[in-house]
């Protein structure tokens, strides 16, 4: 027999190319070892290694030997010991039957051993198992019995599997505090073991957590660290985090990156071929485009959706779709429709709710073995009544009991018929009620969003008034003042053309007003869509520069034109409107001798255009305010009066396009604005 061991662990060992030293060491010390408890314990380290390794073929192979030997020297620790190896290997290849059975072999030789530290992690390992299989209370009773004994031995590698199997117990039970505490710990101990695939999957299940739990910066901060560990080489991870972290910066009100996000998630998961993946970011642009007033975009991507959540009978998916759905068609007025994704609405959430209900963590009772009583091989002997015991008498009896019992069964019958039948009358009238009550509630719903979008367009009228009641009025009253003037006679033809260039500069200055001002709201409206071609910038700067020309000559402005002819992919009007602006600003903040330099260039594939002068420049504070949609206006070097409407304006109209706009300024040393728009045709990332 020892030879023949000796033998099976010399095969072993050749077989065994590219182990380490430790790994040949141990096995040239098993080959000369006597079968005592030595030769166990070597093997036992062995096994160890091989487990660690993932080679778990042959670690089984020295399992059976080293359960052989142990069991035939009576060393209890042994076998306890290989047949807990027995059973991790088990479960790392699937095979849950056989590794629950092992584990509880092992348990029960450990606590005959009264080894509380092998029962914690067996308990451990049982926890973990049971909640994979979707036992949760079962799993959760074995996990904590032993994690205390974990935690104050610092069993790393056995505590990280466990408090991430604890999270997801909590999780699935609805305890989001604990799922989250135990993630963290779990967490802290990747972080000190450097467990890069942990720290993944750590950060991954806090960042939905926090999903669940409305935090968004938190679920973006860990959302993102999964992606940092995983180094952007690990394309599926990235297909299924993308969409979750472009909804999450979604609710976070970060639409410009929401939409870079969820671009990237859309063109990787059909690359990838990715359903479920392809499903969220469909629903999340969905609702981006909805969120920003892309209704048709919006409708067209959520339909998308909505067809491959059917067919894939993804029920969280679709719950999210069909709100979506509904909100559009209240929102666009369309009510039938959005009674009618309600209902469908409802409908996949009160079959969640069944299912959440129905299903219930399965808790296993512990085994009760109970004595079977057999009876004798002698059947037992009734003893029937012969028929001289029967009499006439007896016999009408049982007839009336039967009557008796006849009847009563008739009238319960008919009292659970009456009953079904006014019950079933009642449940069809409450669901008719409910019906009208969520038709209702839905009309009510449209009334307050038409409401808020009635009060918007409200405040943009009152805004609209308040300024053409006060520059536009400074401006008309000047004006009709001059004339006044003129028709009565009371200016002399010199005082006339003295006063022609204040008469010019107030019409001027009207037109530009009036000019912003049709923008403006048409841009708040909501009603501005771009129609983008190739054109050349230089010559839009061309024919603007003229409208600037005269008022740069009075001012004694030198123009440093050093553009180039190129072209670049967007709405022409709109950036013919946009250069305006600029070069209005640059001269009304010029002083005399200042300089304005126009020019464009292209970098990363973009157009860039710049608009710089040597004017008085603008504070730090003041240019956080340009770009916002509330009105902010400085007086110009010559007392120049503006809506403070023109960067705004701007602002939306390159959004339209795609592209940006930004400022570099320093006081009493000049500002630069920069424009950077596409050169070819692009598809709009939300629009993917």
């Amino acid at each position: 027999m020892q030879r023949l061991i000796v033998l099976f662990c010399l095969i072993i060992f050749c077989s065994g190319h590219s182990q380490s030293d430790e790994l040949e060491s141990l096995m040239l010390d098993l080959t000369f070892q006597e079968n005592d408890t030595t030769k166990v314990n070597t093997s036992l380290k062995i096994i160890k290694i091989l487990y660690d390794t993932q080679d778990y073929d042959r670690a089984l192979k020295f399992v059976r030997k080293t359960e052989e030997i142990s069991e035939a020297l009576n060393y209890q620790k042994g076998v306890a010991n290989v047949i807990y190896y027995k059973a991790l290997i088990y479960n790392k290849k699937d095979d849950y039957i056989n590794a629950l059975n092992q584990y509880k072999r092992a348990k029960s030789l450990f606590t005959t051993l009264q080894d509380t530290i092998s029962i914690a992690k067996v308990n451990s390992q049982l926890g973990v198992i049971e909640i994979e299989r979707g036992h949760y209370n079962t799993g959760l009773k074995y996990a904590l019995s032993g994690i205390k004994i974990l935690e104050q031995k610092q069993l790393n590698s056995e505590l990280s599997s466990t408090y991430k199997s604890l999270a997801k117990a909590y999780q699935n039970n609805g305890s989001i505090e604990k799922a989250i505490d135990y993630n963290l710990k779990s967490l802290e101990i990747e972080e000190l073991t450097n467990d890069k695939n942990g720290l993944i999957i750590s950060n991954k299940n806090l960042a939905q957590l926090y999903l669940k739990k409305e935090d968004y910066n938190k679920a973006i901060r860990y959302f993102e660290n999964a992606l940092n560990y995983a180094n952007g080489n690990n394309l599926e991870l990235k297909a299924e985090i993308l969409p979750e972290l472009g909804g999450a910066y979604i609710k976070n009100e970060n639409y410009k990156i929401a939409a870079d996000n969820l671009a990237e998630a859309i063109k990787l998961n059909r690359s990838l071929n990715k359903t479920n993946g392809i499903l969220m970011s469909l629903n999340n642009l969905g609702e981006l485009n909805y969120l920003k007033k892309n209704f048709r975009t919006a409708e067209n991507q959520l339909l998308e959706a909505g067809k491959i959540g059917r067919s894939s009978n993804n029920k969280v998916a679709l719950l999210q779709n069909y709100r979506l759905m509904k909100s559009l068609d209240s929102t666009k007025g369309d009510f039938e429709s959005a009674f009618a994704w309600q209902r469908e609405y409802f409908k996949i959430k009160n079959s969640l709710d069944a299912e959440k209900i129905q299903f219930k963590p399965v808790v296993e009772e512990p085994e009760i073995i109970e004595e079977v009583l057999t009876a004798n091989n002698n059947s037992i002997i009734v003893n029937q009544p012969t028929e001289g015991m029967v009499n006439k008498k007896s016999l009408d009896r049982l007839k009336l009991v039967f009557y008796a019992l006849l009847a009563a069964f008739a009238v319960v019958l008919v009292f659970f018929v009456l009953f079904y039948m006014k019950r079933k009358g009642r449940v069809k009238y409450t669901r008719d009620l409910e019906a009208k009550n969520k038709k209702i509630e839905l009309q009510n719903e449209a009334i307050l969003e038409q409401s808020k979008h009635l009060e918007s367009i409200n405040k943009v009228k009152d805004k609209l008034f308040s300024i053409v009641s006060h520059d536009l009025k400074d401006s008309l009253t000047s004006t009709k003042g001059f004339i006044d003037l003129l028709k009565e006679g009371q200016l002399s033809q010199e005082e006339f053309h003295n006063l022609l260039p204040e008469l010019s500069e107030n019409a001027n200055n009207a037109s530009l007003l009036l000019f912003n001002l049709l923008n403006w709201s048409k841009s708040q409206m909501q009603s501005l869509e771009p129609k983008p071609s190739l054109f050349d910038v230089q010559e839009v700067f061309l024919d603007k520069i003229k409208l600037v020309e005269q008022k740069m000559q009075i001012k004694g402005i030198l123009l440093i034109d050093n553009t180039l002819r190129d072209f670049v992919y967007a709405d022409r009007s709109m950036i013919e409107i946009v250069i305006q602006n600029l070069l209005a600003n640059a001269v009304k903040f010029c002083r005399t001798g200042d300089t304005i330099k126009i020019s464009n260039t292209i970098s990363n594939g973009n157009a860039i255009i710049s608009v710089s002068d040597t004017g008085i420049g603008i504070s730090i504070e003041n240019q956080n305010k340009l770009f916002n949609s509330s009105t902010f206006s400085t007086i110009g070097t010559s007392n120049e009066k503006g809506t403070g409407l023109g960067l705004t304006i701007c602002k939306e109209l390159i959004e339209l396009n795609e592209g940006r706009i930004w400022v570099d300024s320093e006081i009493n040393k000049g500002s630069t604005f920069f424009v950077e728009l596409p050169k070819t045709r692009v598809q709009n990332p939300v629009n993917t």
